[in-house]
């Protein structure tokens, strides 16, 4: 089961898969394709949006100004 951010406007689906987290961009057409970073597999789950907002504070703007987890 994925678990869905949204990260300064940007779609974002991980799943831990055995020790390791895969991370990937959901498409329109229920398709996804491999994200291109890489989240160290000592990331607990609960500590995951921080972790995302870490790595890609340079994506804030006005309009998407935090990472938050989605439903």
């Amino acid at each position: 089961m994925a678990i869905k951010f949204n990260v300064f406007g940007t779609r974002v689906h991980i799943e831990r898969r055995g020790s390791q987290w895969a991370a990937f961009y959901p498409g329109s057409d229920g398709k996804r394709r491999a994200a291109d970073f890489v989240i160290p597999p000592d990331v607990e789950e609960g500590d995951l949006a921080l972790y995302l907002g870490d790595l890609f504070h340079e994506d804030a703007r006005p309009s998407h100004p935090d990472v938050s987890r989605v439903a």
